[in-house]
């Protein structure tokens, strides 16, 4: 069956792996893909392979120093100073071996996802492996090496002139992206994520909002800890919608940190399964109405790999192909449940829904609403500036 969206994925985005301790896992990507095919929304002979990215790829956004760091490191010469310098060797991100290689394979995942949209006709491409964005120019962080959203971005830029919309919905703020683009007016970022008074990176205040030619086109909803889904939603889709209304973009790219989720140890949110229907459902829809349904969708955070990410990733690719009646209020295939279940320790989920008691009431929901109402003004006023200078 001919599909109007392409799914890339190789066994090669499994080798970005730090340890076995370290949080983030690419196990993810087999546990999500297994759902996808047992679901029958999915089969191997659709998936796309990735290339990798070429160094000149890289180096749209990273700088040569930093990429040869990276490959020296990736050969076990990592030299004590390239933790301070480089941020490679961290306890975030570790060296390990062939770590170029890998990262440039995630990388080139996203790559081929742009090349499906713009050269061979598909209308949306899904890369759960990238979404690295936390990567600066010259700089390792959060566990991400190269950022992947940024080079497709500046690739699009230069060998489409696309403009650009970014919208990013992982708990941490999508630093590596915006900075990279801040003084940019082709390139428009929105990031919806936990306030960095409690979480990494410790930025993404609504005060950010570009430089230069760039002013206007940053844009941050940083969410109070304990945000639960009416409020999350809220200000998502108003945010989104505003957004692109505004900046009228020829393309979209989401990038879908799975890690909002009550259940994710790295965060403070309340979100259950119900934001991540919502998502796709949304970007989906602002992707016809504005770029002609060009929608590229990458990964990114989630550290519940078992009960959070395998159903909030498999949504998305639901939502691109029209397959959504697969999810909904059914139950999760029981194959699946029987061949991961073994796997850990959690009880694995029946539904695609979350029951509504996972967690305990939150005492300052309507303090957190209203707070998180006032973000979500606060974030939209230059566009409601310029509305009201166009109306006089």
């Amino acid at each position: 069956m001919k599909r109007d969206a392409a799914f890339i994925y190789s066994p090669e985005q499994l080798n970005y792996r730090f340890n076995e301790h370290h949080p983030f896992n690419q196990e993810r990507l087999k546990v999500t893909n297994d759902l996808l095919i047992r679901l029958g929304a999915l089969s191997e002979e659709e998936m796309t392979a990735p290339r990798m990215a070429t160094d000149e790829e890289l180096l749209y956004i990273h700088t040569k120093d930093y990429v040869e760091a990276v490959k020296e490191a990736s050969q076990g010469r990592n030299r004590a100073s390239y933790a301070a310098t480089y941020g490679i060797g961290t306890e975030d991100t570790p060296v390990f071996p062939q770590m170029h290689e890998a990262a440039a394979w995630l990388t080139g995942g996203t790559l081929t996802a742009v090349e499906a949209i713009f050269e061979k006709g598909y209308s949306h491409a899904l890369n759960l492996g990238g979404g690295l964005h936390h990567g600066f120019r010259g700089k390792a962080s959060g566990f991400c090496i190269y950022n992947d959203s940024s080079i497709a971005i500046e690739y699009m830029r230069k060998k489409y002139g696309a403009r650009v919309l970014y919208i990013d919905t992982d708990a941490h703020h999508g630093d590596g992206v915006q900075w990279a683009f801040y003084d940019d007016p082709d390139v428009c970022t929105l990031s919806l994520h936990e306030t960095g008074r409690y979480l990494f990176p410790g930025t993404g205040n609504v005060n950010e909002r570009g430089h230069g030619e760039g002013y206007g086109f940053s844009f941050n909803v940083p969410l109070e800890a304990f945000t639960e889904d009416e409020s999350w939603i809220k200000a998502y889709e108003k945010t989104a919608e505003e957004v692109a209304a505004y900046f009228k973009p020829d393309v979209i790219i989401t990038q879908n940190g799975a890690d909002s989720h009550y259940y994710d140890p790295l965060t403070h949110l309340c979100s259950t399964m119900r934001i991540y229907h919502e998502i796709p459902r949304i970007a989906h829809r602002i992707a016809h109405q504005y770029c002609g349904g060009k929608w590229l969708a990458v990964g990114g955070g989630g550290y519940d790999i078992w009960r959070v990410v395998p159903r909030a990733w498999a949504l998305i690719w639901l939502e691109m192909t029209g397959q959504t009646e697969l999810a909904g209020d059914n139950l999760i295939p029981s194959s699946w449940l029987k061949e991961w279940s073994p796997l850990t320790d959690h009880n694995l989920p029946k539904r695609w829904v979350d029951d509504p008691d996972i967690y305990p009431a939150i005492p300052r929901k309507p303090e957190i609403e209203k707070k998180n109402e006032r973000t979500v003004q606060k974030c939209l006023e230059p566009i409601y500036r310029q509305h009201k200078n166009v109306h006089i």
